[in-house]
This record gives structure tokens, sequence and C-alpha cells, in this order.
């Protein structure tokens, strides 16, 4: 079966949640490892995502798991149950996703949140503190994402010790922040 770039992309972006759901259903010690992970979820307002993470969890496999989901939370879900009858199949959470596809989308949320927008500055919180215990270029950004909220844009002082996929993350994202502003 061959997978579309944009479920490619939202399988990476959520690589470590699919591993360890997959690791927590083989290995019932690995469920502590999971917790934080959903407790976030359940923050973010991820509600039928972590409801059908706990019923794969409890042993449910079939395909009535993917009914009444979005795009996302059905790739992350049909995601697990792949990895589950065929673990070559799970995402690699070394892999970066593209940084093209999260820009638009993180840019919104500041400006919204930069405009008084109170759900999107807690979900940026949430994911600062999530990103800030990833390693690599995710943790830099979780370091940023308050300079952003600041009205940091300076380039040079927020890619500062990123690598190539960070930058052009910082980047796109500034680029979509500008669009957003008034000139």
């Amino acid at each position: 079966m061959s997978i579309s770039e944009r479920d490619q992309q939202i399988r990476q972006t959520h690589a470590p949640l699919i591993q360890q759901v997959v690791k927590a259903c083989l290995n019932a010690e690995e469920r502590d490892r999971l917790e934080p992970m959903l407790q976030m979820a359940r923050e973010q307002n991820w509600h039928a995502l972590v409801d059908r993470i706990e019923s794969i969890l409890k042993g449910q496999r079939d395909e009535s798991l993917l009914l009444n989901l979005d795009e996302e939370d059905r790739v992350i879900v049909q995601s697990i149950l792949q990895g589950l009858q065929n673990p070559e199949t799970l995402p690699d959470p070394e892999v970066q996703a593209d940084p093209t596809i999260a820009a638009p989308g993180l840019a919104q949320m500041i400006h919204a949140a930069n405009h008084g927008n109170s759900e999107a500055l807690q979900a940026l919180g949430n994911m600062a503190e999530y990103m800030i215990q990833v390693p690599g270029d995710m943790r830099q950004l979780g370091g940023i994402i308050n300079r952003l909220l600041q009205g940091e844009r300076d380039p040079d002082v927020l890619c500062k010790g990123m690598g190539p996929s960070g930058e052009q993350l910082v980047l796109n994202i500034l680029d979509e922040l500008n669009q957003m502003s008034p000139q």
C-alpha cells in the first residue's frame, strides 16, 4: 500500500507516539513511558485519539477504531495498528518531518496567540514543553517559541545552534508570520 506524502508527514511528526504505543502494547512495562505522551495529547484536546489508543492498549485491533476520526488521528491510529501487525512499517522517530508542512500551522498558532487567543497560547506552551524533551532541532524550536511569541523575528538570533532542517523550519515560520502581519 502506498502512503501519500501528507500521511507520511503525519506519521513522521507523530513517530515517537506511534512507536511508544506499539511498545506499550507489546510490553506492559513501557506503559509508564507512554502516559506522559497521552496526558499531553489530552491537554491538547485530542480526546478521540487518546480514546482510540486506550482501546488499542486494551486489545482492540479492528478497523472500527478508524471511524469518525479526523485525518491526522486516523493516520496515527492506522500506523499503530499496522505497526502491531508488522513492526517494519513503523515510522523512524529519528527521521525529521518536512519543515514546510509544520511552518504554516505553527505560524498560525503564534499569530493567534499574539492576538489574544488563549487556547493557541496554551497549545504552544504544551508543544514547547514536549519539544524541549526531544533531542536536536526540535529542542531548539521548543526553546524559541516564547521568543517568537514576544515578537523576535531575527533569523540569526532564532536559528542559533540549529541544523539545516531546523533553520529551514524557523525561516518558513518567519515567512508565514510576515505574510500575516500588516505591512
